[in-house]
């Protein structure tokens, strides 16, 4: 018996040898102060105090329960925008999982479940049901593919992205080959999603396939990633056809909506690595202002609000603990955004984020209307 107890003691102390723990806890915790200096107009000074937990629980092997729960407290010149707190506080899921704690006097604190799902995997099927994110992207920046999880490209702070209250079934074919059904409702029945997905492998490309609902568009798209000469290649294309002529005053009309884009590691003693991307809507969708495009949820549909977009970026390792990226976008209407980067590893769960973003443009175009610079200064702990 005593030789027993020591031999389980001995174990836990040798690496590697633990016994597996049935739950992990990680998360962070973020300080972001944000400086908006708009032209001809007063600048603004802006505070986010970003905390996030990540909890798993396993029941067995075959099955985890996953939460992911983001808490903020926003404060400042913006705070005090009439209205500001019900958009922060927007929840566009089927539940309800987000609350404003507190609304007032130019401070707004709110809470969102952005993760709350259950898996079961057995050999090659899979099951989710819950709130957990769908990323169907090939692409790594504009993704007309990622039906059920569009993301703004602008928003660094966010890493996780929104997930989608789904069903989701899988199931393994074979090397890289799985087959995907999934079913999102909404509270407003015309307005629920559902799609299939197949993804397999040819001679070292990945490829997809992809039917189903969106909102209010049926849908059909394409994917393809590979890597030709040592660059990364990958593309999406999707076409978007209404299933109703007309929605709460405004007529509705098919797009196709396409992205590509390549990338390529030169490495050295720099890591240096260039990306480019060009994104094609047929049939774009002008938002109201620019405001308006850079915070509410995109759709995968309204990835742009001008026909042609063009992005590129280039990033290097200044030393082993800094790295710089400097990035810009063009839109067709004259808009354009440049922007430059920089994180810096303080100690092993200390990060600092400097970035700094120009919106600006032709008179007439969309950034143009209401240039301003950006700029943003983050330190996270992370456990």
């Amino acid at each position: 018996m005593l030789a027993a107890v020591v031999s389980v003691s001995v174990m836990a102390q040798v690496p590697g040898l633990e016994p597996e723990q049935d739950w992990d806890l990680n998360g962070y915790l973020k300080y972001m102060a944000t400086a908006t200096f708009p032209d001809g107009q007063s600048s603004s000074l802006d505070h986010l105090v970003h905390q996030r937990f990540n909890f798993e629980y396993r029941f067995n092997s075959d099955v985890r329960f996953n939460v992911g729960m983001r808490n903020r407290l926003l404060f400042g010149d913006t705070a005090e925008t009439p209205g500001f707190g019900q958009l922060v506080g927007f929840d566009p899921g089927y539940m309800d999982l987000s609350t404003n704690w507190l609304d007032k006097r130019g401070v707004v604190g709110t809470t969102q479940l952005d993760r709350l799902y259950l898996t079961w995997q057995h050999q090659d099927w899979q099951l989710q049901t819950g709130r957990f994110r769908v990323n169907w992207g090939m692409t790594t920046l504009w993704n007309p593919n990622d039906i059920f999880n569009s993301y703004s490209i602008y928003d660094f702070d966010y890493e996780e992205r929104s997930g989608s209250d789904a069903v989701m079934i899988s199931r393994k074919l074979g090397f890289a080959s799985t087959v995907d059904v999934i079913y999102s409702p909404s509270q407003d029945s015309e307005l629920e999603s559902y799609a299939g997905r197949y993804m397999f492998n040819r001679q070292g490309w990945d490829m997809q396939l992809l039917v189903g609902k969106s909102g209010l568009d049926d849908v059909i798209g394409a994917g393809f990633a590979g890597d030709i000469q040592g660059a990364g290649i990958r593309g999406e294309v999707s076409w978007f056809d209404p299933v109703r002529d007309g929605w709460q005053g405004e007529s509705l009309e098919s797009s196709s909506v396409a992205s590509v884009e390549a990338d390529y590691s030169f490495g050295g003693k720099h890591n240096w690595m260039t990306r480019g991307a060009i994104l094609h809507i047929s049939n774009p969708k002008e938002p109201l202002n620019a405001l308006l495009f850079l915070n509410l949820p995109l759709t995968a549909r309204t990835l742009s609000f001008t026909k042609l977009s063009w992005y590129a970026d280039a990033g290097f390792d200044i030393s082993s603990l800094s790295r710089m990226t400097f990035s810009a976008t063009y839109y067709d209407d004259g808009s354009f955004f440049i922007g430059a980067n920089n994180t810096y590893s303080l100690a092993d769960d200390w990060q600092m984020l400097t970035v700094i973003q120009r919106f600006d443009g032709s008179s007439d175009s969309l950034f143009g209307q209401t240039a301003n610079t950006q700029l943003f200064w983050q330190m996270r702990w992370s456990f």
